[in-house]
């Protein structure tokens, strides 16, 4: 039963951790703009507070949100806020690549708190639970997120990839003022939908 498990699960892993969110256009943002290293930090946080989240949900942490809305609400809106903060930060951003400020890249912290205020995060680890495990089967939640947490950190780590590749690629001030403004406004736009989803 186990293995007729780990395909689907790691199927459903995959496609949840790829597609696009607000947590994988930060990984592409620190791709374009700092060292890889810097952005698999951000990732192995991302990757982390993700499982972290995931296994909290496995345990009734999602139930008890559905018992008091206002928790629910309280998230959302600490989402809402934290996805504009880093939307406004990329806007700003001014394009120019120097080499020391490694300092201003978003780190394990930021990664992993990300998780726990991104609307995807919780709708993958609900969806996910609820469709791969039996309610109160430890070993399955448990089973499912060793799964996960490799391929999240593969998929995440795609990502800072490509930004690093579009770095390379395009060092004009004017482009990644271009990029960034493009990765802010999609930031700003998942806050809509969470405050209508």
């Amino acid at each position: 039963m186990t293995l007729s498990l780990i395909l689907p699960m790691s199927a459903f892993a995959l496609a949840a951790s790829i597609s696009p969110g607000p947590v994988n256009l930060m990984c592409l943002s620190s791709g374009t703009r700092y060292p890889i290293s810097r952005g698999l930090v951000f990732v192995t946080g991302a990757t982390l507070g993700f499982i972290a989240l995931f296994i909290g949900v496995g345990l009734g942490l999602y139930s008890i949100l559905t018992l008091v809305p206002v928790l629910e609400s309280l998230l959302r809106w600490a989402g809402v806020g934290f996805l504009l903060y880093l939307s406004i930060r990329l806007a700003a951003d001014k394009g120019v690549l120097p080499d020391d400020d490694e300092a201003n890249a978003p780190g394990f912290g930021t990664g992993a708190l990300m998780q726990w205020l991104n609307p995807k995060a919780w709708l993958a680890s609900a969806s996910g639970i609820g469709a791969y495990t039996s309610a109160n089967e430890l070993d399955q939640v448990l089973l499912f997120a060793s799964l996960y947490l490799p391929i999240c950190w593969l998929s995440l780590s795609c990502w800072v990839y490509a930004g690093a590749f579009l770095r390379q690629h395009v060092q004009k001030p004017s482009v990644l003022v271009a990029v960034n403004r493009t990765l802010a406004l999609l930031l700003a736009l998942s806050c809509v939908y969470l405050l209508i989803g």
